[in-house]
């Protein structure tokens, strides 16, 4: 199994050196014994980044999961299986999935605590994200209470924390309808816990900034009914460093 260097906490790290396992050329991709590329899953999609050797280049267009494998899809030359390999993340494109990740679970835990409303599904991308929640029925006042809320907690620049926790302990700290801890097949302990000051702790694979500072500021830009009781939220971040 390929080891996943940025957990529990490695989010940070940008390069990584590791060795070819598998090879395919009409794929093209490659297993390696470890890597840093985040593969798509949980609603955040893969990283990107490049791939050199002594002697070829290859961009990483895509990395997924296939029957267990963590396959790094190409656009290049493909290295051949034993090959040592240099790893470096498209860091902008890593970190922006980080930032809107954190925001996701920001957001989710204030329509939890304010409107008892469930996060069904999410999705995020390195300039915006969006959010489904059940059951729920949100009109602009709402999303402006929801907005002022997340950037409040924001403001308070609390902690993110990321480590491996023991299933029962994670399963006693997170609060009913925060997660579906029950898709999670039981012979994954320990679970990667994501933990934001004080206020809110879930499992989750995903990638995370360190501290709320990083994200900015959280604008709702659009809702949509996506069914009976579903309403999507869609919102931005904005960098008050660099934007007006």
């Amino acid at each position: 199994m390929t080891e996943e260097l940025y957990l529990p906490a490695g989010e940070y790290q940008r390069t990584f050196d590791a060795e070819v396992v598998a090879a395919d050329d009409a794929g093209p991709s490659v297993v390696l014994d470890r890597t840093l590329f985040y593969k798509e899953g949980g609603g955040q999609p893969p990283d990107h980044g490049t791939l050199s050797w002594d002697g070829g280049e290859a961009h990483v267009v895509d990395v997924r999961k296939d029957h267990g494998e963590i396959r790094h899809e190409l656009d290049g030359d493909v290295p051949e299986a034993g090959t040592a390999v240099h790893g470096e993340l498209d860091w902008d494109r890593r970190h922006a999935h980080m930032r809107y990740h954190t925001a996701q679970h920001v957001v989710s835990k204030v329509v939890l605590d304010d409107y008892d409303a469930s996060t069904a599904g999410n999705q995020v991308y390195p300039d915006h994200a969006r959010i489904d929640f059940e059951p729920a029925d949100f009109d602009e006042s709402d999303l402006r209470a929801i907005e002022k809320r997340a950037n409040d907690l924001i403001a308070r620049d609390l902690p993110v924390r990321k480590e491996n926790r023991s299933r029962a302990a994670l399963e006693d700290e997170t609060p009913e309808g925060r997660t579906n801890l029950d898709l999670i097949p039981e012979s994954v302990d320990p679970l990667r816990a994501v933990s934001i000051g004080d206020i809110d702790v879930c499992p989750c694979g995903g990638t995370h900034v360190d501290s709320l500072a990083e994200l900015g500021e959280i604008e709702i830009i659009n809702r949509t009914s996506k069914g009976a009781n579903v309403d999507r939220i869609e919102f931005v971040l904005h960098d008050p460093a660099t934007d007006d």
